[in-house]
């Protein structure tokens, strides 16, 4: 009889929607469970499911996305059938394993689901699995859902698959699981009294009491009003311990038990428990205590708004842990835990307005996590394409790419993006592909236990609290060596995380790890997990670094790793213009070179340098952006130097150069000519700064071969080279088309100035005596803009009508330039005078 039935166990909502579901799962392979928080599905389905038929000598797996919530989930349906965990219902989590031969439900978590699918795709002995609040959209959920449907699909038709939520669009799911019927379960809930704050309890700018101290405040108010304990909703551990202290003083009669993951799991099953000595209990948790942990004797609810989220930046490739404000439904998932016994009170810390700007859910994990595990676990299930699997939401596509790039600089993909067997290897591994990568390379070279102390210290929270330097070696020493744990000493380990991290290190590699050669290999052993962010110092007085994969990073000043040429950060948070190093290790260049050596490449460039206005010519030894060595590059090629300098001239522009009045008249005559257009123009090149730059390799770049510096480009004949440029035949038609020079009757030339719409010539009027054709340019021809100028080079006319000027307005120019300029011959009739550019002599 299952404990749904049994008279020992009182009746749960979910009890009346278990016959329904169990008609649904025996009709077809899958279902959608709906039921609200407190409806009992997580203890009561498992347990209903054991002994229908289709389970008959099979397993039932069910996914938590939450270590403690599969703990307490195991060890409760356990206690129901009067066992303990390990025998009929069993857990697998990281690190902790309570199964044997006759366990019928294990829970599981941590994406141990998603490797025993890479281990045996078929799930032999499964005969369903239940993904528990799936509402929470974890990647471990998504993905082993995804996974779980192809393998129904493909190779176990009856492979049961059910997905339990509190607040999904339960519609959407159904969809994706190939339309299953939705089994909707009422749930009892008591009413909720529901008050928000009449202002927010911080202004910007304002005085308003800060987030611990509201906090404390609200708890205190729902002590006085509530009856039963106080479950309280913080972000994170660090407001867990904060609050907690101002309680201590404010309401010192209560129990004040913290509930979050880092915490010792007897502290966490405490917390869920009434207090022995019936106190009332405040119960100050993080959103764990959200859906599936049942935390008992909960009258009141103290909702904070806020929870903490990881935040991955694809294009820097670094996480931030943000606190957020939370959605609505977690807020109603919150808000629901003060009405499971009787009526409750939920007291929010935000206002009714600000209510209205939350989100209506919480995003997916997929949508912003770090994609590198996902990324491997695909690649090792043989998909490229996550199209082809059935994902709620698909992964984004620049993460992914930047998780492939990642797993491809570890060796674990190959150039095509398939697997490699070294992947493989890191699969196989409990462990971010990082530091699955760091345990296979450093057990290679002797280094296995140190490995494994310095992956168990990244996966868990700082034992030092960060109360130290962000040197991984002080850790390392705290880890592996004899350490004090007395309260208020400012340098102590936190006992709780050296016993984790060593029970996570032991289970990583079996055996003792030498104290002194783990701190020593640091450096070393990050560089494997964390290549691209080897950081190099920059010059200056402050600890600025630049990673290698070319992000800056900073140290705080007073840090003693600030002094360090090298190091390796482990935990970097993206917080601007330049990330912040949390955790890193100094790095020595000769294991730098003994690890990544390959990698490092002499890179030769000669460069336009702004700053000094020439080419640098340089020869680095480069690893990533980093440049390990510097020097001057003393043989580089000519030729090499005068791209070099064309770079410059092209971030400079052509002004930078001299010109010469036949080069500049040139130009602007192929700019006239091109604009008249025609055949002519058609055949002419573009010699317009745009055109020049464009083709600048063509006609200036070969003749600087060997130059440095602008100067020694300007002793170049530029008016030869745009010559050399246009050719013979073309330099030919043009200087017929546009002359550069207009001959007078006198055998002069006067140059024509074509930087106008009309070409134009400047020319004194007595040296166009005789002149009885107005002279034109261009093909067809087009007359000339004549500026006649006095003996004074002073203009007196303009005409684009030579001998009409000589019928008409002369007469008028003669009259007033006789009395001005007498010395200078006037002819009544200018067409039959002779050209002169001279004064008559004086009368005596």
């Amino acid at each position: 009889m299952t404990p749904s039935n049994s008279p020992a166990y009182p009746p749960l909502p979910i009890d009346e929607a278990l016959p329904r579901l169990a008609a649904a799962l025996a009709a077809g392979p899958c279902a959608v469970l709906a039921a609200p928080p407190g409806a009992g599905k997580t203890t009561r389905v498992p347990l209903a499911l054991m002994d229908a038929p289709w389970a008959k000598g099979g397993r039932i797996l069910m996914l938590e996305p939450r270590r403690i919530a599969a703990r307490a989930a195991a060890e409760r349906m356990a206690e129901m059938l009067g066992e303990e965990a390990g025998r009929t219902i069993g857990y697998r989590i990281r690190g902790e394993a309570r199964v044997s031969k006759g366990t019928r439900i294990e829970v599981v978590t941590e994406g141990i689901l998603t490797r025993m699918l890479q281990s045996d795709p078929e799930l032999l002995g499964v005969a369903a699995v239940v993904f528990d609040e799936i509402h929470e959209r974890s990647i471990h959920s998504d993905l082993g859902l995804a996974l779980t449907l192809e393998v129904q699909a493909a190779l176990r038709p009856g492979l049961r698959l059910l997905a339990m939520s509190a607040t999904l669009d339960t519609q959407a799911l159904s969809r994706l699981m190939g339309g299953a019927p939705v089994i909707e379960s009422a749930g009892r809930a008591y009413p909720v009294d529901t008050r928000w704050l009449d202002a927010p309890w911080s202004r910007p700018g304002g005085r308003g009491p800060r987030f611990a101290e509201a906090a404390a405040g609200l708890v205190c108010q729902a002590l006085a009003e509530a009856e039963g304990d106080i479950l309280v909703f913080l972000p994170g551990a660090g407001e867990i311990n904060r609050t907690a202290s101002l309680l201590s003083r404010l309401a010192p009669e209560v129990a004040v038990a913290p509930l979050y993951g880092a915490l010792p799991f007897p502290r966490q099953r405490a917390a869920l428990r009434p207090d022995p000595e019936g106190r009332r209990r405040v119960v100050l948790a993080t959103s764990i205590a959200e859906t599936s942990l049942t935390v008992e004797g909960i009258g009141a609810v103290v909702d904070c708004g806020r929870a903490r989220r990881q935040r991955f930046n694809p294009a820097t490739g670094m996480s931030a842990l943000v606190t957020v404000p939370v959605s609505r439904a977690e807020a109603d998932q919150r808000r629901g835990r003060a009405g499971r016994l009787g009526p409750g009170l939920c007291l929010r810390m935000w206002t009714k307005g600000e209510e209205g700007v939350l989100a209506a859910f919480a995003p997916p994990e997929i949508i912003e996590a770090d994609l590198a595990p996902l990324a491997l676990d695909l690649a090792a299930w043989g998909v490229e394409d996550p199209a082809a699997l059935a994902f709620l939401d698909p992964p984004p596509a620049p993460a992914l790419a930047e998780a492939r790039k990642l797993l491809a600089g570890l060796g674990a993909l190959d150039a095509d993006g398939r697997i490699t067997a070294h992947g493989r290897e890191m699969a196989a591994l409990p462990a971010h592909p990082r530091l699955a990568h760091m345990l296979i390379r450093a057990t290679a070279q002797g280094l296995g236990t140190e490995a494994a102390v310095v992956a168990a210290i990244l996966g868990d929270r700082d034992p030092l609290k960060g109360r130290a330097s962000a040197d991984l070696a002080l850790r390392i020493a705290a880890v592996t060596g004899p350490q004090r744990f007395e309260a208020g000493h400012p340098g102590l380990a936190d006992r709780g995380a050296v016993e984790r991290i060593r029970a996570e290190a032991r289970r990583l590699a079996p055996g003792t790890p030498d104290p002194a050669r783990a701190q020593s290999a640091a450096g070393a052993l990050l560089a494997l997990a964390y290549p691209d962010r080897i950081g190099l110092r920059r010059p200056g007085d402050e600890p600025r670094y630049l990673l290698s994969g070319g992000r800056g990073a900073v140290l705080p000043a007073d840090d003693p790793l600030a002094t360090q040429r090298l190091i390796v950060a482990a935990e970097v948070e993206d917080s601007g213009r330049e990330a912040t190093i949390r955790l890193a290790a100094a790095l020595s260049e000769a294991d730098l070179r003994a690890q990544h050596g390959s990698a490092i490449r002499r890179v030769d460039s000669a460069e336009w340098s702004r700053r000094t206005r020439q080419v640098e010519a340089r020869s680095r030894e480069m690893f990533g952006a980093l440049a390990l060595a510097d020097r001057p590059w003393r043989e580089a090629p000519p030729e090499l130097l005068g791209a070099a300098l064309a770079g410059g001239i092209r971030v400079l522009g052509l002004a930078a150069l001299d010109w010469p009045p036949a080069a500049i008249s040139l130009r602007q005559r192929i700019g006239w000519l091109k604009a008249q257009g025609g055949p002519l123009a058609a055949r002419l090149p573009d010699f317009s700064d745009a055109g020049l730059l464009a083709a600048l390799d063509d006609w200036l770049t070969p003749h600087l071969a060997g130059m440095r510096r602008i100067d020694e480009a300007n002793r170049l004949d530029l008016t030869a080279l745009l010559t050399a440029a246009l050719g013979r035949e073309v330099r030919r038609d043009v200087d017929r088309a546009a002359p550069a020079w207009f001959e007078t009757p006198l055998g002069d030339r006067a140059a024509i100035d074509y930087s106008g719409t009309a070409p134009l010539l400047r020319i004194r009027v007595q040296e166009l005596f005789g002149v009885i054709r107005h002279p034109c340019a261009g093909d067809p021809p087009v007359p000339l803009v004549i500026e006649l100028l006095s003996p004074a080079r002073r203009p007196v006319q303009t005409t684009r009508d030579l001998p009409g000027f000589w019928n008409s307005s002369y007469a008028e120019v003669r009259k007033e330039m006789r009395a001005r300029y007498p010395r200078h011959p006037w002819p009544e009739d200018p067409a039959l005078a002779a050209a002169t550019n001279r004064a008559q002599a004086r009368r005596t």
